[in-house]
């Protein structure tokens, strides 16, 4: 049997080796550097501010640090096997806290829970979610409210129980997501006044509905009577009104968006959606007429890569067909990918924007980091 021979260990890295990989931000780099000045130590790829050299001393364990009195850094979390794991478990706890029934966890406490300071919370729920905490809990609050809402409950009791503290500010913030009154959300759009109309098209038939506010629905199909049937339904209890010069103006704008692009002029909206909804639906309106982007750096523009479906169900959820551009959203590959509305129609819309605006290549969303 022939004997093999043990490698050699590898030799330790100098100071000044290590020195360097903290300047280079190296974490993959098996070391721990502390610093005298703060009593912490950090990984070496930590994105704090570089210290001076005189101050910072190295070990080779975690372990090694804290026996030398230094406390472990909260942004690059040394004391931890998996950081990246364990942060979305700890924003996975916060998010449940800010889910509770009740709404009742405040962002101090829920901060304070996750042992992060205030400012430092916020930084990395934002990384992780790619929304604020404030932002998260609002429209996890509007959730609530409007399944309350649509249970029968009193509007000032589905406040409440949403966690709203006072009445005023869930008519505010609930009243914008809502895209209506909360009184008339409760009641299918009792008390809203809608106004509807149908247009004819070269992709077919368009049904529009606005409230004061702005334009809250826009379908394309190939009947008109289904489409004006299906708006019925979904405001059952609202008052519908004929259109009047500025409504009828709003329509033309739709007709527009479908026909010549290049002409459409702004388009007031009035529509409901949760944040991360509204989300997609803005950087929707970013994309240049013309121009596409895929369901990932749409995800990428908004600071949720990983959330491509999440983008794809957002987009399928548009009420306002070509007010809210999701046609501009394709596959990876170049494909259409899918469209509420029918392939050939998304093609044709698209097609059309290229000969008005001059495009004639594929483009990223803004903000994309393709």
């Amino acid at each position: 049997m022939l004997k093999t021979t043990p490698r050699p260990p590898k030799p330790a890295l100098s100071p000044r080796a290590m020195w360097r990989i903290v300047e280079r931000r190296e974490a993959s780099a098996a070391f721990y550097f502390g610093v005298r000045t703060t009593g912490v130590f950090c990984r070496p790829g930590c994105s704090s501010r570089l210290p001076n050299r005189e101050n910072v001393l190295f070990f080779p364990s975690a372990g090694d640090a804290r026996a030398a009195g230094f406390r472990a850094c909260k942004r690059c979390r040394p004391d931890l096997r998996n950081p990246a794991g364990e942060l979305a478990k700890l924003i996975a706890r916060a998010c449940h806290m800010l889910d509770n029934e009740h709404g009742t966890n405040s962002l101090a406490e829920v901060a304070a829970a996750s042992g992060y300071s205030a400012s430092q919370f916020h930084r990395l729920f934002r990384r992780v979610t790619g929304v604020s905490p404030k932002v998260y809990a609002a429209a996890r609050r509007t959730d609530r409210a409007r399944i309350a809402l649509a249970s029968g409950m009193p509007v000032t009791q589905a406040a409440y129980a949403a966690g709203y503290r006072a009445s005023s500010r869930f008519y505010d913030e609930a009243g914008k997501s809502l895209g209506m009154r909360p009184a008339a959300f409760r009641n299918q759009a009792r008390g809203e006044t809608i106004r509807l109309a149908t247009a004819e098209t070269s992709l077919g038939c368009v049904v529009v509905a606005a409230t004061a506010r702005g334009v809250c629905l826009v379908q394309l199909g190939d009947d008109a009577d289904e489409l004006l049937r299906s708006a019925r339904r979904q405001f059952a209890q609202a008052s519908v009104a004929l259109g009047d010069a500025e409504f009828e103006n709003w329509v033309r704008q739709v007709v527009s968006r479908i026909e010549t692009p290049s002409e459409a002029g702004d388009l007031p909206l009035d529509i409901q959606g949760t944040a991360f909804q509204r989300r997609v639906w803005d950087a929707l309106r970013a994309i240049p007429p013309g121009a596409t982007a895929t369901y990932s750096q749409i995800a990428a523009s908004i600071r949720r890569p990983k959330a491509v479906r999440a983008v794809g169900s957002a987009c399928a959820a548009n009420p306002v067909a070509v007010a809210v551009p999701c046609h501009r959203a394709v596959r990876a590959d170049g494909g259409l990918g899918g469209y509420r509305w029918g392939l050939s129609r998304k093609r044709a819309l698209l097609d059309r924007e290229r000969e008005s605006s001059g495009h004639a290549t594929r483009r990223p969303a803004r903000g994309s980091t393709a």
